[in-house]
């Protein structure tokens, strides 16, 4: 009887041991892993916050996990679920791009949505259409896909919204901006990421009284309609949530609004006429602060009281200039918002620091970027722990520090060659990583790039 116990007693216990052996891992690695769903990271706020990353890059760079072939594009990739999307463009076979980027025509292509695994790079599906560009640098989409509750929704260059099933790619539903609204591509294209809040997919799609569009997100039934800016601009929707009070923040090029994100209707409007239709940038929130940059009119400040009541004017650029810059003018590369200071590249490259307070600018370095000053430098800054995740348009990752007293590099590490052309022909790749599954996955105009950033 004692051995039957005994021995039932050391069966118990292996089987323990099995258990823990198997689930253990399984539910570190859980614990360890995140997605990167959409633009700007699970919360669109642009921060990773997966642990056990690398503090420093190893020697030769990061382990290079897999890498695919894809067309060309500006659109960053997404991940969720095991999956990688990437949205592309190639061109029909009769059909060269221009030599200069700038210039605009009829240009036949299709634009492709791709299902990647996230491990190995494997191809599950891709699902393509015909799409003429009009826009000027008609390289490819903008918008990053967004994958939520089994659906990927992207809206291409010219307008195209499609709504899929992440499984086949099937399309559920799907909508034409330019037909169904009436409104015109926008010299750079459609590039404002939608947003899902709750049951709806908000757009920025164009003309009058339609500047904002919002859908039910499963149907497509057009729920409301908001603003009559002449152009929408580029800069993707986003919340100001605290508390249960959720505003949607609108800043196209005639104006900063905040609107009931439930109904579309305005809350407060600030007037802020912005040169080119250049709104790009996402903003950026600390506290009750939110920050705006442009490349010709520079930076504004805005606090609040409450984010459904009209805020005011902390401080803002008075001199619109793309070169003689005061504050921040960045083409498209959002800074970063903490502790009362703001880190970003200004419009030639220069990567500054500025008290939030004033705007006053408390140093400046061309090391991030390209290291000399050149029109539309850039980089994509990815705030991580106590440190910086950097990836500029020379395909480097960076890993540095900042304070009001300066920049410091940890590491740095070419991922990916710069193939894509700037109006200048200047060799750049200008699409935003996605951080997940403690990888970084990067894409320029030829590949998409998946590089392991374990600690190990």
């Amino acid at each position: 009887m004692l051995e039957r116990a005994c021995f039932a007693s050391v069966l118990a216990m292996k089987r323990l041991i099995l258990l823990l052996s198997v689930v253990v891992p399984l539910g570190y690695q859980t614990s360890l892993a995140d997605d990167w769903p959409q633009w700007f990271g699970p919360q669109r706020d642009g921060i990773w916050r997966e642990v056990g990353i690398v503090e420093k890059l190893p020697i030769g760079g990061p382990e290079l996990v897999w890498k695919a072939p894809i067309g060309t594009g500006y659109a960053g990739p997404a991940v969720s679920g095991g999956r990688v999307y990437v949205f592309d463009r190639t061109l029909a076979d009769v059909t060269d791009s221009p030599d200069n980027p700038f210039k605009r025509g009829e240009i036949p292509g299709k634009e492709s949505l791709h299902c990647l695994e996230s491990a190995t790079g494997k191809v599950v599906w891709s699902k393509s259409y015909d799409t003429n560009y009009t826009v000027s640098y008609a390289a490819g989409p903008r918008c990053t896909p967004v994958i939520h509750e089994g659906l990927v929704y992207t809206l291409g260059a010219e307008g195209r919204l499609f709504v899929r099933r992440v499984g086949t790619g099937d399309v559920v539903w799907e909508k034409d901006f330019v037909s169904v609204l009436k409104t015109k591509t926008p010299t750079w294209g459609f590039a404002a990421t939608p947003l899902i809040e709750d049951d709806l997919l908000i757009c920025l799609a164009a003309g009058d009284g339609s500047t904002v569009v919002a859908y039910d997100k499963k149907t497509g039934e057009e729920r409301w309609r908001a603003l009559g800016a002449k152009e929408p601009g580029y800069c993707p929707p986003r919340l100001l949530v605290e508390g249960d009070k959720r505003v949607l923040l609108i800043w196209h090029p005639e104006a900063i609004n905040g609107l009931d994100p439930k109904s579309g209707k305005v809350l407060w409007t600030i007037p802020w006429k912005i040169k080119a239709g250049l709104t790009a940038p996402t903003p950026r929130r600390e506290g009750k602060r939110v920050f705006f940059t442009s490349f010709y009119n520079g930076a504004t400040m805005l606090e609040f009281v409450e984010f459904d009541k009209e805020p005011k004017v902390m401080w803002q650029t008075k001199r619109a200039s793309e070169k003689r810059t005061e504050h921040l003018n960045s083409i498209m590369g959002t800074p970063v918002f903490h502790k009362g200071h703001l880190y970003g590249n200004c419009s030639y490259g220069q990567f500054r620091c500025l008290k939030a307070e004033t705007g006053e600018r408390l140093w400046e370095s061309l090391e991030p970027v390209v290291k000399k000053e050149v029109r539309w430098g850039n980089v994509f800054v990815t705030p991580h722990e106590d440190r910086y995740f950097l990836f500029n348009e020379q395909g480097e990752l960076l890993i540095g520090k900042f304070s009001p007293q300066g920049y410091e590099e940890i590491s740095r590490a070419k991922l990916i060659e710069p193939d894509g052309a700037d109006m200048r022909q200047r060799s750049i790749v200008w699409s935003h990583p996605a951080y997940a599954n403690q990888c970084i996955f990067v894409r320029n105009d030829s590949e998409i790039k998946c590089f392991s950033l374990k600690a190990r």
